[in-house]
């Protein structure tokens, strides 16, 4: 068969079988994938600044996750963790334990997916604390399943048409936003008044004694890889600590060396109480956990938490590889240089084309704003989506990001090279010189 004629085989059946509520945002059909390259069934290739959203910061097909996996595969697939345990769970558990930040002896759940991991910290905070508000964060983005889907921010299209929503959610306004500071403040005179603003809403939102967790991602991945203050956590957990409430990192997307650190909290001097683990912690498996301070971990009854497939063998196995990768394969330094890279080229771009408003980010968790007027900062999606379409017609896979659709974000496998690196940036820039002359009059 014809490539070209797979491709249109395969589109049709995609239109047929699949939902439309269920998007691809390239039209492309992979056939195969390594590193931090993409090869579709029609030839083409690509290199991907994508990394399945975060999921391969070791890479795709990583040779030690292959590797792994084909060896669990020969000696059993599934026994339930839940009814006969097995080495790689435990392994797995006793590894991110000790990678956690702080001091507090700490214990392990693993589940499937991010969204489980979300909500299985709200359950463990409420019956930790007996309390049943949650707190989440506005441009925040916690998954797709109800509970997880509350905690989100953007309605559409995450929460559109699926309401009611769960109940005792609220959302804090996030004033760390830096670039937008609600407040009109500046970083660092603010002194990070955007912690200190929980306070009030205590009093005038939901009240402390009411609240079982606080749950906030380091950066913010889906809002626009958003980092806020340094001393804003500190503070955060302060206000927690004195009010009796949990402090829960959702390091789904910036877990598992994306920032530079094992964890992105690192960067913030916190040991979280809770944390919620998934994507990259897989390497391409579905696998995702909680891991938190024992006393926290062991307040739920036996029977609470759970699930038939959570810590499927193959997935242990397969993250106990990336663990391997990540320590020895040096791929925390390597996120630094790819950071320092980044960044670098993002200032350069700023500096060159008023459609940037903002280069930020963590290590290798770095994103670009577009608007279109500097001074109001106006969003500027169309110039997002015109770098997204450029790049992808030229070889390259990016996605947007931000509550308007208005920043790209970079998160390619930190074993990308530096040739493909300097190509995939390359095409950025030209896509980012090509919107500026379409939009720019």
């Amino acid at each position: 068969m014809n490539t070209n004629d797979k491709a249109h085989d395969l589109q049709a059946m995609r239109d047929r079988y699949i939902p439309k509520g269920h998007p691809s945002a390239t039209p492309f059909f992979v056939e195969s994938a390594s590193g931090a390259l993409l090869r579709d069934v029609t030839g083409r290739e690509f290199i991907d600044f994508v990394g399945g959203i975060g999921v391969l910061n070791v890479g795709h097909c990583n040779p030690r996750v292959v590797a792994a996996v084909k060896d669990q595969a020969e000696k059993y697939l599934h026994t339930c963790s839940m009814i006969t345990l097995y080495e790689p769970y435990v392994a797995l558990a006793k590894r991110v334990c000790e990678a956690a930040a702080g001091p507090a002896p700490k214990k392990a759940l693993f589940v499937n997916s991010g969204s489980e991991a979300v909500e299985n910290t709200v359950k463990i905070a409420r019956c930790h604390t007996g309390r049943a508000g949650v707190v989440s964060m506005k441009n925040a983005f916690h998954g797709r399943t109800l509970l997880a889907m509350s905690l989100t921010s953007k309605v559409k299209p995450y929460k559109y048409g699926f309401g009611p929503m769960a109940a005792e959610v609220y959302q804090y306004p996030y004033y760390a936003y830096c670039y937008r500071c609600p407040l009109g403040l500046s970083y660092p005179d603010c002194g990070a008044a955007c912690a200190d603003k929980m306070r009030e809403f205590f009093i005038g939102t939901a009240a402390a004694e009411q609240i079982a967790c606080v749950i906030a991602e380091p950066v913010q991945g889906e809002g626009g890889f958003v980092v806020p203050p340094v001393e804003f956590f500190a503070k955060l957990k302060a206000i927690c600590e004195e009010c009796g409430i949990v402090f829960v990192a959702d390091e789904v997307q910036s877990g598992f060396g994306r920032t530079s650190k094992m964890f992105a909290m690192e960067h913030f001097g916190i040991e979280p109480d809770l944390m919620s683990i998934a994507k990259s912690m897989g390497g391409g498996l579905p696998l995702a956990g909680v891991v938190g301070k024992a006393d926290i971990m062991d307040s739920v009854h036996v029977g609470g938490i759970g699930g038939t497939y959570g810590g499927n063998p193959l997935a242990c196995r397969a993250g106990l590889a990336v663990l391997d990768a990540i320590e020895q394969d040096g791929l925390l330094a390597a996120a630094v240089r790819l950071g320092d890279t980044l960044q670098a080229r993002f200032e350069a771009w700023k500096d060159e084309f008023p459609l940037i408003g903002d280069a930020r980010g963590l290590g290798a968790m770095r994103a670009l704003e577009f608007v279109s007027d500097r001074a109001t900062k106006a969003p500027c999606p169309e110039a997002a989506k015109g770098v997204v379409k450029y790049c992808q017609d030229h070889g390259l896979l990016v996605l947007s990001c931000g509550n308007f659709g208005n920043c790209i974000r970079a998160l390619m496998p930190l074993v990308i090279t530096d040739e493909q690196l300097a190509r995939g940036l390359d095409i950025m820039e030209q896509g980012i010189r090509e919107v500026h002359k379409a939009l720019v009059k």
